[in-house]
């Protein structure tokens, strides 16, 4: 057994102790500098200990104080999340909110800030793996740039399944996570901050310290020292687990993982015609993260019932769609490592069975040859 003080000894299956070795800071460092490299940005990046959310609410809470407006979009429930925390921040917040089928036009944007006048802060969730549903960041990100306002990124369900050239669009605050299309772990997060959102975060009257929602203790503590000592204890099994990820993610190439989630997302969707379905989002506007499906009469859940009472390898790949949706769709789950030809073929044989147990007509011979075909279409580097 090894040394308590420099390894954690973890259980990996029943009859299986592993030992894991402890993360040095400059290992810690080095892999921050790596997931730099690989999202494709100059500014300054950071590995979060904690689940994507808490470090979204510790944006929203940095940023947001009495004197600053923002303009919010919401087209999912985690739009709707930063807003509300811009707000008890002190913020004045206008939610921009469209139904939950549909992105938010950059043309809306515009006039909801000729409306408002000038604002300190555009927030806006790339996109929405509850709704399936992505937004126009390039758009959306020249238009704040065109009105001096900040732009902050909710990333979570996007890195890895759409293109994000976060230099290239002048983004400033960025939180990304591993844990959808990068298949990695849930408990660590990646930042980007440009130096406006530093500026920005320093500028509060009276900033959130001795917190974990401070993102400028994160910054005098760790980013912008030497990186030789650590100011707080990581989560060394998901850290490294990020780490693994990240070797994965260079081998591959970050545009040959977009490019998968691209194509199981463009097969699913023309699969669902054969099937009787429609895509709950317009093409145009639908995320390759996930794909959200409009059920026939009888609904999601008998639909998704039907499915795993039909297929019993399928469980991961279809299921209701979360809430505030869970009436109105299932989601295909083509994510991560699931972004292969085999698992939307499976997924859409799963529907095809099941709607066949719940007596509607599904051409499954037409619909897999289409999927088949999207896929080979789909293929290539990510635009």
């Amino acid at each position: 057994m090894s040394d308590p003080l420099t390894s954690i000894t973890v259980m990996a299956d029943r009859d299986c102790l592993l030992d894991v070795p402890f993360v040095t800071a400059s290992e810690y460092a080095s892999l921050e500098d790596r997931c730099r490299e690989i999202l494709g940005t100059d500014q300054t990046t950071f590995v979060f200990q904690g689940e994507a959310i808490v470090v979204l609410e510790a944006a929203a809470r940095g940023l947001g104080r009495p004197g600053i407006s923002a303009l919010n979009l919401v087209h999912g429930p985690y739009g709707g999340f930063f807003g509300q925390w811009l707000s008890e921040a002190g913020a004045q917040v206008e939610n921009l909110v469209v139904p939950f089928h549909q992105a938010v036009a950059p043309g809306l944007v515009e006039e909801a800030l000729d409306r408002q006048g000038a604002v300190d802060v555009i927030s806006v969730v790339h996109a929405e793996a509850a709704t399936g549903v992505k937004n126009d960041l390039a758009a959306i990100a020249k238009i704040a740039k065109s009105r001096s306002a900040l732009i902050v990124v909710d990333a979570v369900a996007s890195v890895g399944a759409e293109p994000l050239p976060i230099d290239d669009w002048g983004l400033d605050l960025v939180v990304t996570a591993p844990r959808k299309a990068l298949a990695g772990p849930s408990g660590v997060s990646m930042v980007v901050v440009s130096p406006p959102g530093w500026e920005s975060l320093a500028a509060h009257p009276s900033p959130w310290r001795g917190s974990v929602l401070s993102l400028l203790d994160w910054r005098d503590l760790w980013v912008a020292t030497d990186r030789s000592s650590f100011p707080f204890v990581p989560s060394h099994l998901e850290t490294r687990a990020l780490a693994a990820c990240m070797d994965r993610v260079a081998r591959e190439g970050i545009d040959q993982v977009i490019a998968r989630h691209r194509a199981a997302g463009a097969a699913t969707r023309t699969a669902l015609g054969p099937l009787g379905l429609k895509a709950w989002a317009r093409p145009s506007e639908a995320a390759s993260v996930a794909t959200l499906v409009r059920p026939p009469a009888e609904g999601p859940l008998a639909l998704v019932n039907a499915v795993h009472a039909n297929s019993q390898d399928n469980h991961a790949l279809i299921g209701v769609a979360p809430p505030p949706l869970a009436n109105d769709a299932i989601r295909v789950n083509h994510t991560g490592l699931h972004a292969s030809l085999p698992a939307v073929l499976s997924a859409v044989e799963a529907l095809a069975r099941a709607l066949h147990a719940l007596g509607h007509d599904a051409d499954l011979e037409a619909a897999l040859a289409m999927a088949d075909r999207a896929w080979d279409a789909s293929q290539g580097p990510a635009a």
